[in-house]
């Protein structure tokens, strides 16, 4: 005799999925809008019925947490963003150190900048370049106020060392800028080069940064 198993309704029923909490839920709005950001790269492209897509809702359930596209873009892009920009001037301050000034432990500390530098820029490469090269009135404003800051929080940091020391850096805010340049570009390359050797770029940027990228002319030494 064949034994009959009873399945009760409760038993095959699937467990509810919870329902999220109107934070949860706005947060994971916000990561399907980022997404969908980064995909197209263009803020006029990326439709609220894209970023439904990419977060599995209806564009209702979007409109009830955000006004507009731009607020998303602003919560989603722009406040990340700024946040992390917040890194790279909290990096700038190893800078002004209270321990003695050698050249062992100025090059340690170059080399600590740029990593932290570069670290913080990979990770924001996408949505700085939603920012920085998308409107005109965004990128603007957006520089002025947070990336110009942290390269002029380096200068400051430079000056306090300048002027503990005694010694003058040549223009510390072009400085700064360079040094943010070299550390872009090397994200960059560790972000879309594989064979970037990233421990050696540092060493030699490092090093390079601190006692010049050129040497002395000697035009007796040149060669013949």
């Amino acid at each position: 005799m064949t034994e009959q198993v009873v399945h009760s309704p409760k038993a095959d029923s699937a467990p509810r999925p919870r329902r999220l909490t109107a934070e949860a839920r706005k947060k994971s709005i916000l990561k399907a809008a980022r997404q969908a950001f980064i995909e197209t790269g263009d803020v006029s492209g990326t439709t609220i019925k894209l970023i439904a897509e990419r977060g599995g809702i209806s564009e209702g359930v979007i409109y009830r947490h955000f006004e507009s596209k731009d607020q998303l873009f602003y919560e989603a892009v722009v406040e990340p963003l700024r946040e992390a920009v917040d890194k790279l001037v909290a990096a700038t301050e190893v800078v002004d150190l209270d321990e003695p000034l050698t050249p062992e432990r100025q090059l340690q500390t170059m080399n600590g900048l740029y990593r932290q530098l570069i670290s913080t820029l990979e990770e924001i490469l996408p949505l700085l370049g939603l920012v920085l090269f998308g409107d005109p009135k965004v990128a603007r404003r957006f520089y002025r106020k947070h990336f110009a800051v942290a390269m002029d929080r380096l200068a400051e940091a430079w000056r306090e060392v300048e002027d503990r020391y005694g010694f003058e850096f040549e223009s510390p805010d072009v400085s700064a800028r360079a040094v943010m340049g070299i550390a872009l570009i090397l994200a960059l390359e560790s972000r879309h080069n594989d064979l970037f050797n990233r421990d050696r770029a540092i060493t030699l940027v490092s090093e390079s940064t601190v006692k010049g990228f050129f040497p002395t002319i000697e035009p007796n030494r040149r060669r013949r």
